[in-house]
């Protein structure tokens, strides 16, 4: 079934003018349509690899919260701060830390949650 239909429209990626001859017509032609489609695809592959950053970046977050005890490095990822800070804290008393040894200092996860509490 042939139809007589022609209507103006804009292309919606070159911005130029045509007469389509259905009414979903997007593109003024198929190079159009074509590099339309390669900037669709591209940003989608942008968006996947920017969600997946963020994943990843959110996971060690959420493993440290788990945790019952934790590093120095630890709480300065959870506080949002320098580990030198995390440190300062600790000697001030703000949080109180227990040293196991000389490199083995650890925070109860309590403290950290009475702290921002």
């Amino acid at each position: 079934m042939s139809t007589n239909i022609r209507v103006q429209r804009i292309c919606q990626h070159c911005g130029n003018d045509f007469t389509a001859r259905t009414t979903v017509t997007k593109y003024c032609g198929d190079n159009c349509a074509k590099r339309a489609y390669k900037v669709r695809k591209r940003n989608e592959k942008i968006n996947n690899s920017n969600r997946e950053t963020k994943e990843i970046i959110r996971k060690p977050i959420e493993q440290i919260k788990a945790k019952e005890f934790l590093t120095v490095n630890e709480t300065a990822i959870l506080l949002g701060c320098s580990k030198r800070t995390a440190y300062r804290l600790i000697e001030k008393g703000t949080i109180k830390a227990v040293n196991l040894s000389e490199r083995m200092t650890r925070v109860k996860r309590e403290e950290l949650d009475r702290l921002l509490s």
